[in-house]
């Protein structure tokens, strides 16, 4: 499968910000280049242990669920939604590497949780507008 900058900023890391209600501009360009060029940014080198678009591990994805989402339960609901329903429960890690709205919410998280993420002040209304 041959999937474009354009196809992924479009259809894959634009509709997950929305969804997460994160999404501006600079949000959508910053996951597109780490997508591209994550060993640049340092936190998602490219390294045989990291699972899907962004590289991340097993660990990383543990550490999220445990030490940030478990205390942020509206998030943490947002983002089980955009897993699938049974493959999630039998092995989360798959879903990093199967789910790209799912892994991008996962990045979009451990790089705001990181002070890494780009984010505007300006809200979505005010960009579309």
């Amino acid at each position: 499968m041959y999937i474009t900058a354009d196809h992924l900023r479009d259809q894959v890391i634009r509709p997950t910000l929305k969804y997460l209600g994160k999404w501006t501009p600079s949000s959508e360009t910053f996951l597109l280049d780490a997508a591209i060029d994550a060993p640049d940014l340092g936190l998602f080198s490219a390294r045989n242990d990291g699972l899907g678009l962004f590289h991340i591990t097993a660990a990383q994805h543990r550490d999220l669920w445990d030490r940030y989402l478990a205390f942020n339960p509206d998030m943490a609901s947002r983002v089980r939604g955009l897993a699938s329903q049974r493959a999630f429960l039998s092995d989360p890690d798959s879903e990093l590497q199967t789910n790209l709205s799912y892994c991008t919410a996962i990045a979009w998280l451990l790089y705001q949780r990181a002070g890494l993420a780009v984010e505007d002040t300006a809200s979505e209304e005010a960009v579309t507008a």
